[in-house]
């Protein structure tokens, strides 16, 4: 299942999709996780110090490899050059699994032991001030919206998504390619506000929208978000020493986190894999050829001085039994190693 997690800054919506990876990897499920935040925190709420973190290779550095190993063989793509973020995959094109490795994983992915549990972390990179003027943050993921594109999961495997904050998920069209879509909103009405703008994009896509409260302290806070959001609210989560200390830098055993935060995070991995039942590849594949055709009509066939339009191949759906693409030839570059949280102070 795609997982993205969204909400405005400071919901807390980084921390509770960290704390959604650890508890998929204690499952022992394969996990994919991406940080495509403006604000590149994922890392050190996995545990990675701030050196560590700042070390993750840059999705949007490696766009060129991505680019030439995703087209493989398809004959609508004449060059990697030619493709944008919105460019669907095709008979040729070569996909990205949750599980095993390629040269993709290889270049941008990073392998985190969470209590001796593995995940993999990918990072967009962080927004730089060299990139003021120059580029939007909306470029910067679109390194991720091109991996989704070309991304086959089955059930029991997951990949999680920490959004950037507030409505500029829908600045393009990768808020629809997940099967369920978190939003962390506090008990406020500023925590709401972004859950109307969200609920009123995600309408017209069919995008299924499920509310995490986050930081509630009573009862009261849980009779607002329940007036305010409905049937939406999926679970709510309150104060965790465990998150404090993990906020500190020392974090005790995940086992160690408290049984009602347990509970609500297996609320969040229930809901996931109950949007199973609802996928549809024909919907999915749909999308993304709409706003492929969007981008393309818009600044694509300017950028690149081709009709992208000819890039989609009409007879190609996404879909769990679609045959794999032709294998890329293994890089040289030695593996890396997994990376181990650093060690806290007592």
């Amino acid at each position: 299942m795609k997982i993205a997690f969204v909400g405005k800054g400071g919901s807390g919506k980084t921390t509770l999709s960290s704390l959604f990876i650890r508890h998929l990897a204690a499952n022992e499920a394969p996990v994919v996780a991406v940080d495509a935040d403006i604000n590149q925190h994922l890392g050190t709420a996995l545990g990675l110090g701030d050196a560590e973190a700042a070390e993750l290779p840059a999705l949007g550095a490696h766009l060129p490899l991505i680019k030439e190993y995703l087209r493989g063989s398809n004959p609508r793509i004449a060059s990697a050059e030619s493709m944008i973020k919105t460019t669907p995959p095709g008979r040729g094109s070569r996909l990205l699994r949750v599980t095993g490795d390629n040269p993709v994983y290889e270049a941008c992915a990073r392998t985190l032991l969470l209590d001796g549990d593995p995940v993999r972390l990918m990072a967009t990179g962080p927004f730089t001030e060299a990139d003021l003027g120059v580029a939007c943050y909306h470029s910067k993921v679109g390194a991720v919206e091109l991996c989704l594109n070309h991304l086959v999961d089955g059930p029991d495997e997951y990949v999680v998504v920490d959004m950037t904050a507030g409505s500029d998920s829908f600045a393009s069209g990768m808020f629809t390619r997940f099967d369920v879509t978190f939003l962390v909103a506090e008990p406020t009405r500023k925590g709401v506000s972004v859950y109307r703008q969200y609920k009123e994009y995600a309408r017209d896509f069919g995008v299924a929208l499920a509310v995490v409260g986050n930081k509630v302290q009573g009862p009261e806070d849980i009779e607002f978000l329940q007036d305010e959001v409905g049937e939406d609210l999926l679970v709510t989560v309150g104060h965790s020493d465990w998150v404090r200390a993990m906020e500190k830098g020392r974090p005790a055993a995940f086992e160690l986190l408290e049984a009602t935060n347990r509970l609500a995070l297996q609320a969040l991995q229930d809901a996931a894999d109950d949007s199973y039942a609802q996928r549809d590849w024909d919907r999915y594949t749909e999308q993304m050829v709409r706003f492929h055709l969007k981008n393309a009509e818009s600044w694509g066939n300017a950028k690149t001085g081709v009709d992208l339009a000819d890039q989609v191949d009409p007879d190609f759906v996404l879909h769990e039994g679609v045959e794999r693409g032709a294998e890329a030839e293994a890089l040289v570059s030695p593996r890396p190693q997994p990376l181990q949280p650093a060690p806290q102070p007592a």
